[in-house]
């Protein structure tokens, strides 16, 4: 009796969008880097080329990071439907993300020590065979791009709660688990450029510090965009209001007190999924109306999914 009075007051905490199109092709993405990364460290390693082997341990990062995020498609999915999870498994994403990003910033790190460390003690490159793999690796990272198709896709998708029903546009730049894979993917496709060019640069001019310079620079781009990374999921993680945060409080505000008699008196808004929020509005007033009609004047802001309104005495 008592899980079927549960069951009453219970709705759904769904909120992420459906996401197994990007799974499978975040698949197909981390199966091509994971064999490329072999190849380009291998060659890199026989080759004694830096800038080769820097390339083939940041597409080791890159495979790494898209594996997280492929776990966290796959994981997310999996417990959308768990009510253990109060606001959706969302966040599940963003962990992988920060996880990722950890990770990319620590082999950042061993990528410029390695480099230095070919700078004071240089090897013989062999040029031909580190060129190969690298123009591989770049055109690698250009289908893996393509393969992504990290473009503008809005579409349209409903939410119920309770006798509100929104429509919501959801453009795929704002999955920051895609965000970071794309990004990740032309950050590579830019260290394999800058491998091809101390390569050619070595091989032609004699400017052999060109080769683990190049290193440094790749390493430099991985520790970058993994600080990047690391402010975005750790901001959301702790709940940290943005800017975007501060302007929808603001519209909350407005619409609530349009009857120029209600006040809100405390306020809490955190996210639930890429470009969705749930809302928390303390209020108090002479003349209270229905919780319903407080609500309704939150029906513009397609941004709130969940919305809860109570009524307080406050000081």
């Amino acid at each position: 009796m008592h899980n079927e009075q549960i069951e009453l007051w219970r709705h759904q905490h769904t909120f992420n969008i459906e996401k197994k199109a990007i799974e499978k092709r975040t698949l197909i993405v981390v199966f091509i880097t994971f064999v490329t990364m072999i190849v380009e460290i291998v060659f890199g390693w026989l080759s004694n080329s830096m800038a080769l082997f820097a390339d083939g341990w940041h597409m080791g990062t890159h495979a790494f990071a898209l594996g997280i995020s492929l776990l966290a498609y796959i994981f997310a999915r999996k417990y959308s439907k768990d009510h253990r999870f109060t606001f959706g498994t969302w966040k599940i994403e963003i962990l992988g993300a920060y996880t990722s990003a950890v990770v990319l910033g620590m082999v950042g790190l061993i990528m410029v020590l390695t480099s230095l460390e070919r700078i004071i003690n240089p090897l013989v490159i062999l040029y031909n065979q580190a060129l190969i793999v690298a123009i591989l690796g770049l055109v690698i990272n250009l289908i893996c791009a393509g393969i992504l198709d990290f473009k503008t896709d809005s579409h349209e998708h409903d939410h119920t709660h309770g006798e509100h029903k929104h429509a919501h546009s959801h453009p795929r730049h704002d999955d920051l688990n895609l965000k970071s894979a794309y990004l990740h993917v032309l950050a590579d496709a830019l260290t394999s450029i800058l491998a091809i060019a101390a390569l050619l640069g070595a091989k032609y001019f004699k400017w052999n510090w060109l080769d683990p310079f190049m290193g440094i620079v790749g390493a430099a781009l991985i520790i970058r965009w993994s600080i990047s990374l690391l402010k975005e999921t750790t901001g959301i993680l702790l709940e940290l209001a943005h800017e975007k945060d501060a302007r929808l409080m603001a519209a909350i505000k407005r619409q609530i007190e349009s009857d120029g008699e209600t006040k809100i008196c405390d306020l809490h808004l955190w996210k639930v999924a890429q470009n969705q929020y749930a809302c928390i509005v303390s209020l108090v007033t002479g003349n209270p109306s229905a919780v319903e009609e407080y609500k309704s004047r939150l029906d513009g802001i397609l941004e709130l999914v969940h919305v809860t309104i109570e009524m307080n005495a406050c000081q």
